[in-house]
């Protein structure tokens, strides 16, 4: 580097950091969270108002106790999948052959260290597939059931340098944090890198290389073995954090983490590379069964015979698709995937949505023609699964703002809900307007129970009251809350004042109080006075 180059304005930072802590005239004082763990100077020196650290969270004995006990079966986790998971029936089972494979060998490992020593393909697996079917689902799943902890990022935030985006060791990093911490946990989570297809050489397309290569070649690094640096250069928390703990004097936290038994998976859509493969069938097909071939109309479908060759030429270095030995393709979604998910998938949106109503106390059915009708609607957005939940906010986004407003309790919805969602609630409002009055009656009871509760001061609405407010709620367009918290937002004040005059504590709300308020408050506080007046006469 030339005199001229410029200076790294992090190690800059942390060398003049250095100096500042350095200096005998300078006392630092570190927060109770900084101080190192060591039992002899527990208590140490400390003043007794000073707030000790919150406790930290129970913290099982042993971290690895579901690496040390795995022994479950390839059809163990496929049969756990599909809990979740609809369709991908080749993913699943070649998913739980590597995952069986590898924490069998981590377990292995902890039981008798020196197979560390030995020469061990780590299963890394490249997932393919359109999006929306799964494949992030899938892997998430899989870490929840073992135990171990997951971190998820998107390629296309990564840089060759670092500096323009994340460093690809920013993982490793991340896989610390989600495990709290726990490096000897860490060093056997999941990995999961999604739209890796978006890194892949422009070069390798006969276009320009934009740090793809680099990327790739940083991740490789990742991917094979190699030791991380938990403190980035960039992250000046964790500087700051190692050069206080040196000046203090403290036990050095570990610094590196080894890659070795971290399994990485990576997914795209790669819809580029279908059509590419479609071709290389075509061509060799040709005289022999092509037109099989070119009935394949679905792209998805094409990834099932994707070979390494094929993603080198889409971009990517051998290298790096040689890390990556198991390779399978996830299926695009139809209809009746999509309506199986809502029936039967643990977790699915539809049981969101139930829950979304219940908290109103409000039942939510969906008949299997109204399942069938929003599967067929969210199919045509081609998002996967994820356009099940664009179609219900669609559909349901007036009814959640309404119905819990009604007296309606149970909603039914079926295809004519679906087909005419706007002429359904309509339908639905009109024919609970006979039971808003019970509505508004009991949410004016709430209210006064709230405002004695809050004030001290009794309020009972009477009957021509009540259905005064009833009609400023559909004449305001506003609840009963807003209503009241409006119109006697000053009647505390004013009841005080009564209240010293006469000790009466209870007041009856009348149609003309709900009309006017303030007037009428104003007269029961004069009249306050002149009774009191006459009573000490």
């Amino acid at each position: 580097m030339s005199d001229k180059d410029p200076k790294n304005p992090f190690e800059e930072l942390q060398k003049q950091l250095q100096d500042f802590l350095k200096n005998p005239n300078v006392s630092v004082g570190v927060a109770p969270f900084f101080k190192p763990a060591s039992p002899e100077d527990d208590d140490a020196g400390e003043p007794d108002n000073i707030d000790e650290p919150p406790p930290s969270p129970e913290v099982p004995e042993d971290p690895l106790k579901g690496i040390r006990e795995f022994r479950l079966k390839p059809k163990d986790i496929r049969d756990y999948l599909n809990r979740f998971v609809v369709k991908q029936y080749e993913a699943k089972k070649v998913l739980s052959v590597a995952i069986c494979d590898h924490f069998n060998h981590v377990r292995r490992c902890l039981e008798d260290p020196e197979l560390n020593d030995r020469e061990y393909s780590k299963q890394n697996i490249l997932l393919l597939g359109p999006t929306g079917v799964g494949k992030t689902f899938l892997m998430r799943t899989i870490a929840k059931m073992i135990g171990v902890p997951f971190v998820k990022a998107d390629a296309t935030k990564f840089s060759e340098t670092g500096y323009v985006g994340s460093d690809a060791d920013d993982l490793v990093r991340d896989l610390v944090k989600v495990a709290g911490g726990d490096t000897d946990l860490a060093k056997y989570g999941i990995i999961y890198i999604d739209e890796i297809d978006k890194i892949a050489s422009e070069a390798g397309r006969g276009g320009r290389d934009v740090s793809g290569r680099g990327v790739q070649i940083n991740l490789l690094k990742l991917m094979e073995e190699t030791e991380v640096n938990l403190f980035s250069p960039t992250d000046m928390m964790s500087q700051m954090q190692a050069i206080m703990d040196m000046q203090r004097g403290g036990k050095p936290r570990k610094k590196t983490l080894n890659t070795r038994h971290i399994l990485f998976i990576v997914s795209g859509a790669f819809d580029k590379l279908s059509e590419d493969i479609r071709q290389r069938l075509t061509q060799a097909s040709i005289g022999f069964g092509a037109d099989a071939v070119d009935k394949e109309s679905d792209a998805s479908r094409f990834l099932h015979h994707a070979e390494t060759r094929d993603f080198i030429k889409y971009g990517f270095e051998p290298e790096f698709v040689g890390r990556l030995p198991v390779r399978v393709a996830c299926d695009a979604l139809d209809r009746d995937d999509l309506a199986a998910i809502l029936r039967t998938s643990e977790g699915n949106i539809l049981q969101q949505y139930r829950d979304d109503f219940k908290g109103y106390g409000i039942k939510f059915k969906m008949n299997e023609e109204a399942i069938l009708e929003v599967a067929g609607l969210a199919q045509k957005e081609k998002t996967g699964a994820r356009g099940l939940m664009t179609v219900l906010e669609r559909l349901f986004r007036d009814f959640k703002f309404e119905l819990p407003s009604t007296g309606i309790k149970e909603f039914n919805v079926d295809e004519d809900t679906v087909a005419n969602p706007l002429e359904t609630l309509q339908q639905a409002i009109q024919e609970s307007a006979p039971m808003l009055r019970d509505v508004y009656k009991e949410e004016l009871h709430q209210f006064a129970k709230d405002f004695e509760s809050a004030h001290g001061f009794k309020l009972r609405f009477e009957k021509r009251a009540i259905d005064r407010v009833v009609e400023l709620v559909a004449e305001e367009d506003k609840t009963v809350r807003t209503i009241c918290a409006e119109r006697f937002k000053d009647f505390e004040h004013g009841l005080t004042i009564i209240s010293r005059n006469s000790d009466k504590n209870s007041f009856v709300i009348t149609k003309s109080v709900v009309e006017n308020p303030d007037k009428e408050l104003s007269k029961w506080v004069v009249r306050s006075f002149r009774d009191k007046e006459v009573d000490e006469e």
